[in-house]
C-alpha cells in the first residue's frame, strides 16, 4: 500500500511539474572586411554584429554570448555565435559536465526507415 500512495504521489508531483523553458541558439554572422584596414576596425566591427544580432534576431535576455568559431572567406569574415540564457547556460553545463560526445563517426547509429537500430561498423 506504501508502495502505491509513494507512486501515485510520484506521478503527480511529475503531471504537476512544468518544464523550465531554455533558450539555447546558434546563429552566423558576417561582416565585410573590404573596409577594415586595423584590428580596431575589426573589433568594432565584430562588436556591431553581435549587437545586431542580439537586437534583431534574438527575443531573449541572454546571459552567455561565446563566440564559437570565425572564418574568413573571401572579403567576409563568418562568426559562429552560441547565445542562451540563464536556463540555457545550467542546460550546457549540465551537458558539457556529461560529457561530450566523440568527433569521429566511427560506431554511428544509423536509423533505417523500418525503425531498426543498426550500427555503422
Amino acid at each position: 500500500m506504501k508502495n502505491l500512495i509513494a507512486a501515485i504521489f510520484g506521478l503527480a508531483v511529475t503531471a504537476l511539474a512544468t518544464p523550465a523553458m531554455a533558450y539555447v541558439v546558434e546563429v552566423t554572422a558576417s561582416i565585410d572586411l573590404t573596409d577594415v584596414a586595423d584590428k580596431a576596425q575589426l573589433r568594432r566591427a565584430v562588436e556591431a554584429a553581435v549587437d545586431d544580432v542580439l537586437t534583431n534576431a534574438i527575443t531573449f535576455s541572454p546571459t552567455v554570448v561565446q563566440v564559437q568559431n570565425a572564418r574568413v572567406v573571401g572579403d567576409r569574415m563568418y562568426i559562429l555565435l552560441l547565445i542562451a540564457d540563464a536556463d540555457g547556460e545550467r542546460a550546457l553545463q549540465a551537458i558539457a559536465a556529461d560529457g561530450a560526445a566523440p568527433r569521429k563517426s566511427d560506431g554511428a547509429v544509423d536509423r533505417s526507415s523500418d525503425g531498426a537500430v543498426e550500427s555503422s561498423d
